[in-house]
């Protein structure tokens, strides 16, 4: 069994901010596949379902972002989980907006959320952090975190949910580098013509092929003959 945890915090005043993108990955992934109706459970919300064969408990934590270790600590004792059967969906300040990494164990870099899950469960849990950008200084980050995504960031907001949503059956089996490759289908999809989409949308044509040169003028292969007449043969040849 797999627990796969998204980080956010409860409540439709904060459903569109940048820090609750952890909840719309575990939201698109249970409303893909057929999961479960959202249940009160460990302090949050569970959703349960099948990816690719294997059983995956999808955790929306109740208690806000800075206390996510108590409910997923709690769904872990429960279903006798370790840290490395756990994965969680967050948003991350260092990666650019669209760009997705995906790391086991480590710090949790001041991130409120991994912080709470350190104390929890450890830190050997499977991080998928999803890059919404930072806003260039960090007395500046509480605000941009808890602010909706701005239209223009839409288009990458969507095609990284579905990729993610596409590869959580090959992320539930362990398959880790599958699961990149299904996201990146997305986030940089082939294009008409050559070139592909980056995150933000813009194309990379594929370079024009140079023109060729303009040809040389033909060269006279048979130049004429020095004249050697005289001036005056020449002006009687004029009027012939």
């Amino acid at each position: 069994m797999r627990l796969f945890v998204g980080l956010g915090n409860p409540g439709a005043k904060y459903a569109g901010n940048r820090h609750n993108i952890g909840f719309m990955a575990v939201e698109r992934i249970a409303e893909d596949h057929g999961f479960s109706a959202w249940r009160s459970k460990f302090q949050g919300l569970i959703s349960e379902g099948q990816l690719g064969g294997e059983k995956v408990l999808l955790l929306k934590p109740g208690s806000f972002m800075n206390l996510s270790g108590q409910p997923a600590g709690e769904a872990a004792r429960f279903h006798k989980l370790t840290a490395a059967d756990i994965s969680v969906f967050h948003d991350e300040l260092d990666l650019a907006p669209g760009k997705l990494k995906l790391k086991a164990g480590g710090g949790h870099a001041g991130h409120n959320g991994l912080r709470s899950l350190h104390q929890h469960i450890g830190p050997d849990y499977q991080r998928i952090r999803m890059g919404i950008g930072h806003p260039g200084h960090k007395d500046a980050v509480s605000g941009y975190v808890l602010r909706d995504f701005a239209k223009a960031e839409q288009d990458w907001l969507e095609r990284m949910l579905a990729g993610l949503s596409d590869g959580a059956p090959v992320l539930a089996a362990g398959d880790g580098p599958g699961f990149l490759n299904a996201v990146a289908k997305h986030l940089s999809p082939p294009r008409s013509g050559g070139g592909t989409l980056g995150p933000k949308g813009s194309k990379t044509a594929r370079p024009a092929a140079a023109a060729p040169a303009t040809a040389p003028p033909p060269r006279d292969e048979h130049p004429p003959a020095d004249d050697t007449r005289s001036p005056m043969q020449k002006l009687v040849d004029r009027f012939k």
